[in-house]
């Protein structure tokens, strides 16, 4: 019972994650709320996991949450750079 009710305040935050990346007002404020669902999700798939008594959901889990991470680090790079590709400031 006690998991069932933090599935639903996940679902609620992951709501209002979406309707802050929605709103804005700023690219940066965006990619953070993106993140913050991300994050989410991934709260999410390990609780699922654990409702359904299926521990291999972690493994999905931890895989997800590093392509949350990569994937924002990219999007930051792209919108700071222009470029995935190029070195930063200070590497030739």
């Amino acid at each position: 019972m006690m998991f069932a009710v933090a599935a639903a305040a996940l679902l609620v935050t992951m709501l209002l994650a979406l309707l802050r990346a929605y709103v804005g007002p700023t690219l940066y404020d965006r990619i953070l709320a993106v993140n913050t669902f991300g994050t989410k999700t991934v709260l999410m798939i390990a609780v699922l996991g654990f409702l359904m008594g299926r521990p291999d959901f972690l493994d999905i889990a931890l895989v997800y949450a590093l392509i949350n991470f990569i994937g924002t680090i990219a999007v930051l790079k792209f919108f700071r750079y222009g470029d995935l590709g190029r070195a930063g400031e200070g590497d030739s």
